[in-house]
């Protein structure tokens, strides 16, 4: 009698705890369930585009703090970051200037109407001017100077020109053929480099050659078959026979990129679906079934040090990494741990520290838009 009480009990928790759970279907879309844990999906609205592009706008004409990265060949060098960059001079350094005009165009680009459009592009055509242009090439032609930003500022310029090129209207077509002959030189500068870089750079920061190269690629496969040939070319040469990428060594501790994820997204851009699943297997064995075995959210445990801030830019760029692979597998894990990261950094960054404050933006905004 004991045992058949004892069953018929076990019989009735089973089918209270079957009618009390959510049916899938029920949840919805833009959430990603896994396991028990639910993170919500970016959503780029106005809401979205009002806390974003304040970070942009406020620091494209910032000139000072400043920092350079600049040789210099004697003592004429020496002059303010707006006669050397006169379009690029603000947001602390030459390369978060130019995403920073990356963030403003997309904002202004995807929400047409969006309220603060017409004193964004005053902004933009402000600085973005014929002119302007023609110095920042002057000083990239320089003997002393003709490496600056390679690769990580040439990525994100080429960004800007593929931006200005996607998006049909009067001012971008404008802003566009100002920025031309930056956009060529830095074309050039990438096919000449690229050959004579015979071993790919894995670190977390600048330097990165995968990101470099990735970002290059999308304009690239647009706007120039020459150097689309190319990257192609070397990205295979670099990576197509790695294995076992260490991602669990990762976080550097300065490292705002992924150096096994941002490989990886650059061979989904290099090679067809059904290879790269294969390629990806021997890279990072069972990461599609597993992710979040191998990566945890960056902790930032100081966002007033510029390279301890670089973590919350780690959580955006892995993000987008996961964003760009699980959507093209469609694998759920990986989108669901690429919200985990977003959200985690996100809801930090108005933190009122200009040491993240002047670049963030960038990674988050292209964040949200992998997402979608």
């Amino acid at each position: 009698m004991k045992r058949i009480f004892l069953s018929i009990v076990l019989v009735f928790l089973i089918i209270s705890c079957r009618k009390i759970q959510k049916p899938i279907e029920d949840i919805p879309k833009e959430a990603i369930v896994i396991k028990d844990s639910i993170y919500d999906k970016p959503q780029f609205n106005e809401k979205s585009a009002d806390y974003l592009y304040h970070f942009a706008y406020e620091c494209i004409d910032q000139e000072y703090p400043n920092k350079l990265g600049q040789v210099l060949g004697d003592s004429t060098y020496l002059k303010e970051p707006s006669e050397l960059h006169p379009a690029f001079y603000g947001c602390f350094d030459w390369h978060s200037s130019v995403h920073g005009h990356w963030t403003l165009l997309n904002i202004i680009k995807e929400l047409p109407n969006f309220k603060k459009r017409d004193s964004i592009l005053k902004k933009l055509q402000k600085n973005i001017t014929k002119e302007n242009v023609l110095k920042e090439v002057k000083y990239f032609d320089d003997v002393h100077n003709n490496t600056f930003e390679r690769t990580y500022g040439w990525a994100w310029l080429l960004k800007v020109s593929e931006t200005l090129q996607d998006w049909d209207t009067t001012e971008a077509k404008k802003l566009h053929q100002n920025l031309q002959p930056l956009v060529s030189l830095i074309e050039n500068k990438y096919i000449e480099f690229l050959p004579k870089l015979k071993y790919p750079i894995r670190v977390g920061e600048h330097p990165n050659t995968a990101f470099g190269m990735s970002f290059a690629l999308d304009y690239a496969k647009k706007y120039s078959p020459k150097l689309e040939a190319l990257i192609i070319e070397k990205a295979k040469e670099y990576y197509i026979n790695d294995k076992g990428c260490p991602i669990t060594w990762e976080p550097g501790g300065f490292d705002f990129l992924s150096p096994c994820l941002q490989e990886a997204a650059l061979m989904l851009k290099v090679l067809p679906k059904e290879e790269f699943i294969i390629w990806i297997d021997e890279f990072l064995p069972d990461f599609r079934n597993n992710p979040t075995s191998y990566l945890e959210v960056a902790e930032v445990t100081d966002r007033s040090d510029g390279k301890l801030a670089h973590l919350d830019g780690l959580n955006f760029s892995r993000a987008w990494c996961l964003y760009e692979i699980g959507k093209e597998l469609e694998n759920d894990k990986m989108l669901n741990l690429a919200h985990k990261h977003f959200n985690y950094s996100y809801k930090k960054m108005d933190s009122g520290e200009y040491a993240g404050a002047h670049w963030l933006a960038s990674f988050a905004l292209y964040a949200v838009l992998k997402s979608n």
